[in-house]
């Protein structure tokens, strides 16, 4: 399946723009250093961290021309499951990154509280991933940097 199979489903067409990807990019870079602030509760952190996920995530849909519909269930779990066609990353992380999504929704819909381990690697993660993205727009679309 490609992503312009999702087109009208979960996702549209956008014109890549440089300055949204660099509001993206430098929003999560601000949301990982916010995630490490001791004074935060774990929840915050997590959730900060997790936003900065999303951010690159929809940062690397945008560069490739589509953007999620938000007015659809199910767009955070489509800007993470798109990860393996927009920048090529390796299931098994996606697979990371969905499970922090799921314990996410877990988190906020239910007042379940965040362990250190899962803050840690949700931050862990949004740093890895904020590699990742950088290194593939630099490789693949430098004009949107």
């Amino acid at each position: 399946m490609t992503l312009d199979n999702l087109v009208g489903i979960n996702l549209e067409h956008v014109t890549p723009d440089a300055m949204t990807i660099k509001r993206l990019l430098s929003a999560t870079s601000r949301n990982i250093k916010d995630a490490q602030i001791e004074a935060l509760s774990n929840e915050n952190s997590f959730d900060t961290a997790y936003k900065a996920i999303m951010q690159l995530a929809n940062a690397a849909l945008q560069a490739n021309g589509f953007r999620t519909l938000t007015s659809k269930p199910g767009h955070h779990q489509t800007m993470i499951q798109s990860l393996v066609k927009t920048i090529g990353l390796d299931r098994d992380e996606v697979i990371v990154l969905d499970a922090l999504r799921r314990q996410r929704n877990i988190a906020d819909y239910s007042g379940d509280l965040v362990t250190d381990a899962s803050v840690n690697e949700c931050i862990t993660y949004a740093k890895k991933l904020s590699t990742e993205v950088r290194q593939w727009l630099t490789a693949t679309y430098p004009d949107l940097l």
